[in-house]
């Protein structure tokens, strides 16, 4: 938001001085950004008129010209700008004036020619940027005034960094109250009386939004000169708010949102047919925009259209083909109401951003529209002339957003900013803000205006209390109160050992964004029960993430894509599934590939694989206390792990994870290598832990008996060890798979495992007998169950 200085002061009583008025706006959380000051230093610029002009003898691209400054004889001036012409009227530096740029005028000789001062552009005034001419001045300017008189100088152009929760401060007289809050003053701007009615000009008007454009409002206004040129004072203020004069309609449509903070667009009316219709976009829809771009819309665009076609997106640009020209003699001008959630991303979907959608998106006062319509209308009859009609009206007030009451306890005031205020003070800030206040036997019944949609609980009332009352009068104080530490379960491991276990086994953890795009999740097989944003940053950030995974391989890929060969990533952050609202589950994914360890020389380099990424995955499960709840399974596996080398994660039967290769299609589509390995589990049956419990030593031996069994290809190692667990129960203290073969002496398509079997009993030594009938019982459960034979 930037504005002018001595607009703002116009408009509220301000007994400060330039530094304290910024000093103060900044406290108050209105920081400001930029202060340039303007026209400082214009001692001696006066108003001239050309009177007479000459080539110059000995250049072409100057002229010899006349200037009458209103007293004595015209002074003759040496000049190189274009536009200097009979009868200009343009600023004049005299003999001596010494301009922003430390320029100090003097009598000088130019080709030999004269010339007893300095016609000056915008630029070297230090007024504006320009410096394209000589600076032009209205017809009416009187010469020989001092500049700075004629133009309203010195003043200052100030730019606010304002948070989207103020959107009530774009417009100055909304800023006006807050600064009337902080000073102790008083708002200055009249009440708007209705612009005089001297036509019955109409036309239709339907809501065909709902609650996203509850409120509409337009007038025709006839006969008006839309080549009329702008006041100064209106061109000025707009320059100094960082805004180009175009022409009067524009001007004063720009005017009044700077001053009001409502938007408004004018259409010219005889390219309408038929009634205006608020309605939303239609699927593949087009506009030309005033930019001249083209507008690809769909149903999520709200449009101001007539019978036959599009004008305007609502609250972002109007269209080229209703745009109001110097040749515009009747125009319909519109002022509206639109929900922000409506307006939100329109913009940015587009590739644009404008002074319109930064209101709307952040929330215009509902009851700003007639007051701005009036507004609007009254300075075009002043400047462009013409007739007014009606003011044409249709909203549904079931839509509008209503004033919101809170209740302020004195004593909640008092306990968070840790200081009394009167109640008077109080009082006085929320009136000057421009809200109803109801005093309460505990405090105060706050009604907030329309525009502060900011004000919604106790808190924000508090907050109000304290920018307006002034930071640093609250005094600092150091906490004091019993502070009782939250019990850590021991049935559960906490995320930062995990991450610190993690770290130990020479992983690093990333952190990525919660946002991805459709198209990667697209390479990854992920389209149902995704979680889009309504208003997203970019449109590679368009999806809450339904997996850690995509997030992270893309991570590893930027690092290979470096010369890190060797990457260890993993990541412990939140999935999202839609639902209502958006199911959030805590993850755990691990990306790997290259070597499976660090060069050196003790042993020979081989590739990370299948099992250097279970072997990780079991010594989390081991850190639980209950690995005989979980176990893998080959089957149900999702689209983008390798169809062989990879596995499912269940923990009691129900699945949890996967872990394996990348499917080869997909690493090719990342441009990836076939050693990448991924796993992604829920978080939660991850870090749950067998309670620690105290046991003795064992008193007695144990016992170790090896077994190899012939087994059917296709039966997996977590069958065999659940069915030997299952059989051999409490007695069966741990069970070791040490060799695998298959070839010659073992049938085709069947493979040998030979396991170790390590028994012990907590009451007796276990005997040879004992011992033996284990084994036969492990066989014959293995017989039975996995097709198995006991090798000799």
């Amino acid at each position: 938001m930037k504005f002018s200085e001595n607009w703002l002061r116009e408009l509220v009583e301000i007994q400060a001085d330039r530094a304290e008025l910024a000093h103060a706006l900044t406290m108050a959380g209105l920081e400001v950004e930029e202060l340039t000051v303007l026209g400082e230093g214009l001692d001696g610029v006066v108003v001239g008129e050309i009177i007479a002009a000459e080539k110059h003898p000995e250049a072409d691209r100057l002229q010899v010209c006349k200037v009458a400054v209103g007293q004595g004889e015209p002074l003759q001036i040496v000049c190189g700008a274009p536009n200097a012409r009979v009868g200009l009227k343009a600023p004049l530096a005299m003999l001596g004036a010494v301009l922003p740029g430390g320029i100090t005028i003097k009598a000088a000789k130019l080709r030999g020619v004269e010339s007893s001062g300095m016609l000056c552009s915008a630029k070297e005034l230090g007024i504006d940027t320009d410096a394209s001419g000589l600076m032009e001045l209205p017809a009416n300017a009187p010469v020989g005034q001092p500049l700075a008189r004629f133009l309203g100088l010195p003043d200052a152009s100030i730019e606010l960094k304002l948070t989207p929760n103020r959107p009530d401060c774009l417009g100055l007289v909304g800023l006006a109250h807050d600064v009337a809050a902080l000073f102790g003053s008083r708002v200055l701007v009249p009440v708007q009386d209705p612009a005089p009615v001297a036509s019955d000009a109409r036309r239709g008007i339907r809501l065909d939004a709902g609650s996203d454009a509850p409120r509409y409002l337009g007038r025709v206004i006839e006969g008006i000169d839309a080549s009329a040129r702008s006041p100064l004072w209106l061109a000025e203020r707009l320059r100094r708010a960082g805004l180009r004069p175009i022409s009067a309609v524009v001007d004063v449509t720009n005017y009044v949102m700077l001053e009001l903070g409502q938007p408004l667009h004018a259409f010219d009316n005889d390219t309408l047919d038929g009634d205006i219709v608020v309605r939303h976009a239609r699927a593949g829809e087009t506009l030309k925009l005033l930019d001249g771009s083209d507008a690809k819309l769909d149903e999520g665009f709200v449009l101001i259209a007539d019978e036959r076609k599009a004008l305007a997106v609502a609250g972002v640009m109007g269209g080229h083909h209703s745009r109001v020209t110097d040749a515009t003699r009747n125009i319909f001008l519109e002022s509206a109401h639109f929900a922000p959630s409506a307006i939100m991303g329109r913009a940015r979907k587009l590739g644009l951003h404008t002074d319109a959608s930064h209101r709307f998106e952040r929330g215009v006062d509902p009851e700003l529209p007639n007051r701005a319509l009036e507004r609007a209308t009254e300075l075009l009859l002043s400047i462009a002339g013409g007739k007014a009609g009606p003011v044409l009206v249709a909203e549904n007030p079931a839509d509008l957003p209503k004033p919101a009451t809170v209740a302020l306890r004195r004593a909640r005031l008092a306990r968070v900013l840790g200081v009394a205020v009167p109640d008077e003070e109080v009082t006085r800030i929320f009136t000057a803000l421009g809200m109803t206040v109801q005093v309460t036997a505990d405090g105060w019944q706050i009604t907030a205006p329309t525009s502060r949609f900011d004000i919604e609980r106790e808190e924000d009332l508090i907050e109000e209390v304290a920018r307006v009352h002034g930071y640093d009068r609250i005094p600092t104080h150091t906490p004091a109160g019993a502070l009782s530490l939250a019990p850590e379960p021991e049935a559960r491991i906490g995320e930062l050992p995990l991450r610190e276990q993690l770290a130990a086994r020479g992983y690093y953890e990333a952190v990525n964004l919660s946002f991805v795009s459709t198209e990667l999740l697209a390479r990854w097989g992920h389209a149902e029960s995704l979680v889009p944003l309504a208003n997203p940053l970019s449109a590679d950030l368009a999806v809450m993430r339904p997996s850690l995974l995509p997030g992270l391989v893309e991570a590893l890929r930027h690092n290979r894509a470096r010369q890190q060969e060797r990457v260890r990533l993993f990541e412990v952050a939140r999935v999202f599934a839609a639902g209502d609202p958006p199911v959030e589950t805590p993850s755990l994914a691990i990306a790997a590939c290259g070597a499976a360890r660090a060069e050196q020389w003790a042993e020979p380099g081989r590739p990370y694989d299948f099992f250097d990424l279970k072997g990780e995955l079991d010594a989390l499960l081991a850190w639980g206390g209950e690995p005989g709840r979980w176990s893998l399974h080959a089957d149900g596996l999702p689209s983008w792990l390798h169809p062989g080398r990879s596995a499912r994660v269940a923990r009691d039967g129900e699945t949890v994870g996967h872990l394996g290769a990348l499917h080869p299609q997909l690493a090719k589509a990342l441009d990836l290598g076939p050693d990448v390995h991924v796993l992604e589990i829920a978080l939660a049956p991850l870090l749950d832990r067998r309670l620690p419990k105290a046991r003795p030593v064992p008193r007695f031996p144990s016992v170790r008996r090896d077994i190899a069994v012939e087994v059917p290809e296709e039966v997996r190692w977590s069958q065999i060890e659940q069915t030997v667990r299952g059989t051999l129960g409490s007695v069966l203290k741990e069970l070791k798979l040490f060799d695998r073969y298959s070839g010659k002496g073992v049938d085709i398509g069947r493979k040998s495992l030979a396991m170790g079997l390590i028994l012990q009993d907590a009451s007796r030594t276990l005997t040879d007998d004992d011992a033996d009938r284990c084994v036969r019982d492990a066989v014959a459960a293995l017989e039975s169950t996995c097709k198995a034979k006991l090798r000799g």
